[in-house]
């Protein structure tokens, strides 16, 4: 989720919002559905880990705690981390379940170049 500078506190409460529906939509207190949430602007940090939370109402507690912080859109940055960092199983990744990445952006990647060849 971006956090950068030009989502601005009001877009980033909105954003909040929007993952929280978006998961109650989800299977999450059964465990069938994992949900991770990291942020990202100048760097990354992972602000859910997959196996953090075991029921919904944790979850979007946790949404909902969220702080907007800003910087620049370091697209690439985070599709790098996510990779790396966040499908593990030490984060809760499971080796038999598909994973779905989402990205919440509000424009153009500070280095776009960068970010094309994160995707691939």
């Amino acid at each position: 989720m971006d956090e950068s500078g030009s989502i601005g506190s009001t877009n980033y409460e909105k954003m909040k919002d929007f993952v929280s529906d978006l998961v109650a939509g989800m299977d999450v207190d059964s465990g069938n559905t994992r949900v991770g949430l990291v942020t990202f602007a100048n760097s990354v940090k992972t602000t859910i880990n997959l196996n953090e939370h075991t029921t919904l109402a944790s979850l979007q507690s946790a949404i909902s705690a969220l702080t907007h912080g800003g910087g620049k859109t370091y697209t690439n940055l985070a599709l790098e981390y996510v990779r790396a960092q966040m499908l593990t199983e030490a984060a809760g990744d499971r080796s038999n379940v598909s994973n779905v990445v989402v990205i919440l952006t509000d424009g153009r990647s500070t280095d776009p170049s960068l970010t094309e060849v994160s995707v691939k």
